[in-house]
C-alpha cells in the first residue's frame, strides 16, 4: 500500500515539475520542442543526478511511461499556458509542490538504496531542487537557488523530516506526510512572507584598516 502511495506523488511530482518546466519555455515563447526539452529535464532532471550518484539504474530508462507522461504533459501545456491568469505565480506553486514530493522521495529511495540518514537527506535535497535549476538554466531564468527566498532549505526541512520520524520507528506513511507538509509549508511561507535566510554582508578584513 506505502508503496504504491509513494509511487503516486512521485508522479505527481514529476507531473507538477514538468508543468512548472513548460511554463518556463512559454515565457520564453519557445516551439513544441523546446516545451517538451525543457518539460521534460525539469520533470526527470532530479531524480536522474540521485539514481547516477546513488549508483541505480536511472529510474525513466526502466520505465519509459515518465519520458512518456513528460513529453505529453508539455504538449499539453503549449496548447493551455495562456489559460492561468499569472503563469509565473502557477510556476512558483507548481514548482513549490514539485519540491516537497521530491524531497521526501528522493530521500526514501536513497534510503531504499541503504544509503544512511545524512546521504539520504543528501539525495532528498538533490531530487527536489536539481530539476529546477535545470529548467532556470535552459530557460535563461535566474537559478532558484540564487533568489532571495528560501528554497533548497525548505527540501531540506522536508528530507530531513521524514529522515528522522523514519529513523526514531515513525510508521512510514506519517514520515512521509510530515516530511512533505513541512518542505511545503517552508516554501508557501517562503513565496507569501518573503522569508530569507541572513546572508553574507561585506566587511573590512584584519588588514584593511
Amino acid at each position: 500500500m506505502f508503496e504504491t502511495v509513494t509511487t503516486i506523488l512521485d508522479w505527481i511530482g514529476v507531473v507538477a515539475f514538468t508543468v512548472s518546466g513548460a511554463l518556463v519555455a512559454s515565457r520564453k515563447q519557445m516551439d513544441i520542442v523546446g516545451f517538451a526539452l525543457l518539460g521534460t529535464a525539469t520533470g526527470i532532471g532530479g531524480g536522474t543526478l540521485r539514481d547516477v550518484l546513488l549508483g541505480l539504474p536511472v529510474f525513466w530508462v526502466h520505465e519509459p511511461a515518465y519520458l512518456a507522461t513528460c513529453v505529453a504533459v508539455s504538449a499539453v501545456v503549449f496548447f493551455t499556458a495562456h489559460i492561468p491568469h499569472s503563469r509565473y505565480k502557477a510556476l512558483l506553486w507548481l514548482d513549490a509542490i514539485g519540491l516537497a514530493l521530491f524531497a521526501v522521495t528522493g530521500a526514501e529511495t536513497a534510503a531504499l538504496a541503504g544509503a544512511n540518514g545524512i546521504v539520504a537527506v543528501a539525495m532528498g535535497v538533490v531530487t527536489a531542487t536539481f530539476g529546477g535549476i535545470i529548467r532556470d538554466l535552459l530557460g535563461g531564468e535566474i537559478p532558484v537557488i540564487l533568489r532571495r527566498e528560501i528554497y533548497v532549505t525548505a527540501a531540506l526541512v522536508g528530507a530531513a523530516a521524514f529522515v528522522l520520524l523514519t529513523m526514531v520507528g515513525a510508521p512510514r506513511e506519517i514520515s512521509t506526510g510530515i516530511g512533505f507538509a513541512l518542505g511545503l509549508a517552508v516554501r508557501a511561507a517562503a513565496l507569501q512572507r518573503g522569508w530569507s535566510l541572513p546572508r553574507y554582508r561585506p566587511r573590512p578584513g584584519r588588514g584593511d584598516n
